[in-house]
């Protein structure tokens, strides 16, 4: 039998797998399935929203990175992130005072960004690992008449995308590969993509927050593993329908499509978190974007939810094509 690559589980397999769980507590409004970002469990006046996910890829700001990556699914239903739990698994031969400590404060860090309280975890030195391992718990909460729930999306609804890509990917090319970019690239260009984590930040929340103030957001996602064209057909599958993007219309950024150029990988399939995807009612795109606009935040249309039987497309110079799905992220092959 055929292993398989690091990355996610192929979603054909994953989609069998949750078909086989029962569902019988009315409790769980947002139930596990392929490209839904987190779950919601009804309490008596809101929802409770929680979400799970490691960091593997990157070991410089690990703890920074651990942190946005879960808040920002939270955000992505409408809830405020609050409380946050964290697993550190650290490496054998590897781990002293000093990469506890550098773990911990940007953990910290992070955590005093979005007001988001550390409310338990669990710490060990782990046998075989050969780099820390991070896994987040993020715990939020919203109203009951703000979740924002993906099987509301209807064909027609505008696709929109904040920011550009592969923001997280370009960091993490210049924190851990730097050797292979150093004689490519000048060094104030490797410093400025470092700082991307900062600027414009890998934190969703603002733009989330802000688009549902506007109203007329029909879903959300936050492309991540895989990239922004995984996040995408993530997307279509998690609201139920089909879609169409126009592949120029996707904003890569200049130095992030150079480094992927560089390295032999493709863009579209780069870590891409810092960017938020948006399904948006065609009455309030315009000023969803308008109004992110106005808050320092870019924001393009790239597209339209279909019906489902139209398929999830990405269209190239006026030819359509399947929408590409990487199982593994483009830069997992620089390991």
């Amino acid at each position: 039998m055929e292993k398989f690559k690091p990355g996610k589980i192929q979603p054909l397999l994953l989609s069998e797998l949750l078909a086989g769980l029962e569902h019988d507590d009315e409790r769980v409004v947002l139930k596990p399935a392929v490209g839904e970002d987190v779950c919601a469990i009804r309490m008596k006046d809101r929802y409770l929203v929680a979400k799970t996910d490691p960091i593997t890829f990157a070991t410089e700001r690990i703890g920074w990175y651990v942190v946005h990556i879960n808040a920002n699914d939270i955000a992505t239903s409408g809830a405020i992130p609050k409380w946050f739990l964290v697993t550190m698994l650290l490496p054998e031969h590897k781990t002293d005072e000093c990469l506890v400590r550098e773990i911990w404060a940007d953990l910290k860090d992070a955590l005093d960004s979005i007001n988001c309280s550390l409310c338990g975890g669990h710490t060990e030195v782990t046998v075989g690992l050969e780099r820390p391992v991070l896994v987040g718990h993020m715990l939020g909460e919203v109203a009951l008449d703000a979740l924002v729930d993906k099987s509301q999306a209807k064909a027609g609804d505008k696709v929109l995308l904040t920011k550009g890509v592969p923001i997280e990917g370009m960091a993490v090319m210049a924190h851990e590969k730097r050797e292979l970019l150093d004689e490519a690239f000048p060094a104030d260009v490797l410093e400025k993509s470092l700082n991307l984590l900062h600027v414009p930040g890998l934190s969703v929340i603002k733009e989330a927050q802000i688009a549902c103030s506007v109203g007329g957001v029909s879903a959300m996602h936050d492309p991540t593993e895989g990239g922004v064209a995984t996040g995408l057909w993530e997307l279509a599958k998690a609201c139920g329908l089909g879609m169409s993007v126009q592949k120029k219309d996707i904003r890569i950024l200049e130095y992030g499509e150079k480094f992927c150029r560089e390295l032999g990988l493709d863009p579209l399939g780069v870590l891409a978190s810092g960017a938020l995807l948006i399904c948006a009612r065609p009455e309030k795109a315009a000023e969803i974007i308008n109004t992110l606009s106005e808050s320092g935040i870019v924001c393009d249309e790239i597209g339209e939810m279909l019906p489902k039987e139209k398929g999830i497309n990405l269209l190239i110079d006026d030819t359509q094509y399947d929408m590409p799905v990487f199982e593994q992220d483009e830069i997992g092959k620089l390991w």
